[in-house]
This record gives structure tokens, sequence and C-alpha cells, in this order.
């Protein structure tokens, strides 16, 4: 495996790892580029997608995740009002899953779900599905905009108050957990605050309320007194510390890890130093949105240090086998087997989410990928006969056995795979549906 302190790469200077990628004779832009962009920024891709892609080169692919051309705005708008009628959270879900299979804008999606697993909020303590679907929009929204506005609205937000029991924050009785939290877990990390520092800012948090399932500042419940927060003495307010927070450097680089991991490798923690340009360009605007723009573009996320680097959670593993036929396949049942699986949407299981990583594979959940992966493509209930590879390859003029194997092999691995497996999967086999099946629980399929 690559490594990031390697001394061929440590020899690069770091501003030309972040530098825009030019492909080259030994980085071509070429179908496993194109493959490993869109597994990272869009849960994958159909195999009009790729092909287009391979036309329209590196930046040009790029600038259509970060900017489509199609209408996501309308798309979402109408998904919104389809949400507002689902009364519990495992009809959200569903929605969710749809929005994300069939979005113009699958960037978008990619990055509310970081940011789902990033807070944590989880409808097992929150109770009220009105609430989580006001905090996954909230998420979409700010998701590439800037992480100075979305914190001061997660912290606000009425589900993230139930969860963390913030809403039972008063003047008599601060609620260290709900500061611990947003000081710890949101935004600076473990070990830069002090318990001190926690319970100061729980006073300042006090009065924070939600009443008639809005977020409310009740005065007469806050403590108004003088507080020491991370070295600044002042009458603060909730608002108050949460500028203080975005102020440290930790808070910014707390992100740019946390992004690095998601869009890049998750598989080691690089030295300080080689974040440094990423870090002062985040700490002067947060924009979440253009730090996106800078890690795709690089020429780090092309290279193989960045090369199926992350394990796919079961919502990337069955999202990107769907977008791949450019079809669609009931979400409610979806929604039920990926909890199984240990992905249960709107409900997190800590306020740390989901580990991720290797944490999502071993010999149970394997068998569980094997066993959704062979009930998609079965052509039967519950997922009726969308996916279906035969018709998929007579679409593209892949009729014959082989031709069409091959198709396959390409459109899920761009046919990156070593020699004999690739021969494996493109011999005759006693339907194109076993071919698929045999191709989508290789190790290569697990990793984005």
């Amino acid at each position: 495996m690559p490594k990031l302190h390697s001394p061929g790469l440590m020899q690069t200077d770091i501003h030309e790892l972040w530098a825009a990628h030019k492909p080259d004779d030994q980085r071509p832009w070429d179908l496993r580029a194109a493959g490993h962009l869109f597994r990272r920024a869009a849960f994958g891709a159909s195999w009009e997608q790729l092909q287009q892609a391979l036309r329209d080169g590196p930046q040009r692919t790029i600038d259509r995740l970060l900017r489509p051309e199609e209408d996501a705005a309308a798309f979402n708008r109408t998904q919104d009002q389809y949400e507002a009628a689902a009364n519990s959270a495992d009809g959200l879900r569903a929605w969710w899953l749809r929005r994300m299979i069939q979005s113009p804008h699958p960037l978008l999606e990619k990055m509310t779900l970081f940011w789902h697993g990033y807070f944590a909020v989880s409808e097992a303590r929150v109770g009220n599905a009105a609430f989580m679907r006001r905090h996954v929009q909230l998420l979409r929204t700010h998701a590439l905009s800037r992480f100075d506005a979305l914190l001061p609205a997660v912290a606000r937000d009425p589900a993230t108050l139930l969860w963390l029991d913030g809403n039972a924050n008063r003047k008599i009785r601060p609620n260290e957990e709900y500061a611990r939290t947003v000081l710890e877990a949101y935004a600076l990390g473990p070990g830069v605050c002090t318990p001190k520092d926690i319970a100061e800012a729980a006073r300042a948090f006090t009065g924070w309320l939600v009443l008639q399932n809005e977020f409310r500042f009740v005065e007469h419940q806050h403590d108004a007194g003088e507080k020491r927060v991370l070295g600044q003495t002042g009458t603060f307010g909730g608002d108050d510390v949460l500028r203080i927070v975005l102020r440290q450097p930790a808070t910014a680089k707390r992100i740019v890890r946390k992004l690095h991991g998601w869009l890049i490798s998750e598989s080691e923690t690089p030295p300080d130093e080689f974040f440094a340009p990423l870090d002062q360009a985040f700490t002067k605007d947060y924009d979440v949105g253009k730090l996106v723009e800078t890690m795709l573009r690089s020429t780090l996320f092309f290279s193989p240090i960045a090369y199926r680097q992350r394990v796919k959670s079961p919502v990337e593993f069955a999202v990107g086998l769907v977008r791949a036929f450019g079809e669609l396949v009931p979400t409610t049942h979806l929604g039920q087997d990926l909890a199984a699986l240990g992905q249960n949407l709107y409900h997190p299981p800590s306020i740390q989410g989901w580990q991720g990583g290797q944490t999502w594979i071993n010999k149970a959940t394997l068998l569980g990928r094997a066993n959704l992966a062979a009930a998609m493509l079965a052509g039967g209930e519950p997922y009726g006969n969308k996916l279906d590879p035969a018709a998929l390859a007579k679409k593209h003029g892949r009729a014959a056995p082989a031709d069409a194997g091959r198709l396959l092999l390409d459109l899920f691995l761009q046919g990156d795979v070593p020699p004999a497996v690739a021969e494996a999967a493109v011999k005759p086999a006693a339907s194109l549906r076993e071919t698929a099946h045999y191709i989508v629980t290789l190790p290569e399929f697990q990793l984005a």
C-alpha cells in the first residue's frame, strides 16, 4: 500500500500534490481514472457517464460534478415535497436513497452523507421524523458551502438539541454533554479544550431550547455571568462560543483531515506539514466547496495514494450498483437491507457516527453484501427486474457473452483486476446475472 510519507512522495513539493492534476503517460485520463473519480464524488457511474467523462477530460468532468448542468435545484425541490409527506424515519430513509440514486448532483448527496456521519444526529433519541427531515435538509443546504455557517446552524437545530439533551440546558443546570459534543466532536477534536472550557461553554449555551417545534432563546434560562472559554473571557452566549471555536486553528484542521479521509484516503494519517496549504486556505473562509474542489482536482487524488484506499460503506456499495445501471429499485426494502448491513440512515450508532473503514468488512458483512447483490440482480422480488445485465449489454451492442462480460467488468471495475480474475469474469456463465454478481462481490468492488 502506498504511503503518504514514502520517500518518493515526500520528495515532491507539497503544493504540487495539491495542484490540479494534469494527465500524462504515467497517469493517463482513462477509464480507470474516471471510475475512481465517480466512486469518490458520485457513488459510481453509468456506462454513458464514464464515456462522456473520457471525452470531456478530468477538469470538465469535475466541473459537472461540482456544478451540474441539469437543474439540480428543481430536482431537490420536488424531492423535498415528497419527503414532507413521510411520517417516519424509515420513509425518509427510502426517499433519501431514491435521491442518491437519481440526483443530477450526486456529489451534493455524497457530501450530505458525509455530514450525516460527522454530526451523527440520530432519530433514536430525537423521536421526531419532521425534525430529522429538516436536519438532513439543513446538512444538504450547507454541504458544499461554508462550515462557519453549517456549524452554528447544526448547533441550533432542534434535532441536534434533542439528540444531545440540549433542550434541558437551563441556567440552574448547564448541559455539559451538549457543550462537549459541539466543541470536541463537531469542531476542535479531542484534547484541545479542558473540562473547565466545557463547563464554561455549557453555561454560555444555557437558554437554547426547543419550544413549539422550533429553536428558541429563553433569556431568563440563560446564565449571563462572565465565562472563560479557550483563553477568552466575557459574558458569552452560545453564538460567542461558536465564534471562538471557529477561530481556533484546530477546527479547520479537523475538517480538512476528515475530508481527506472521505475523499482521498482513510488508510493512514499524514503528517501536519502535508496539509499546510489546505489548512491555511480553509482557515481563511471555511469554504467546504472550495476545499472539496481542491481535493478532487489534485494530483494527489489521482495518484496511487488515493486509488482504492477507502472501503465502501453499505450505502455506497448498493447505490453505486444501482447507479451503474441507470435504473431505480424499491428503496424502502433497500433501506431495510442496508440497516441490516450496519448503515441505517437517520440512525447513526453514536455521536462518533459510523466508524467506517475496515469495520465495514468482516465475514458476516461480506456475506450480507453478496446476498444483497444477489437479490438486486436476481430479476425477481423484492427488487424486481430493474438491474438486468443482459438488457444493459444489449443496449450497448455487447450481446455476445464474452463482450457482455467485458462490458460489465469495465462498468463496475473499469477492467482493473488481475488477469486471472478478468479471464474468469468474461468466461461464459449460466447467465449474465451470475457474471455481474461475481464481479460485484470481488474485493475490488468493495473499495472506493
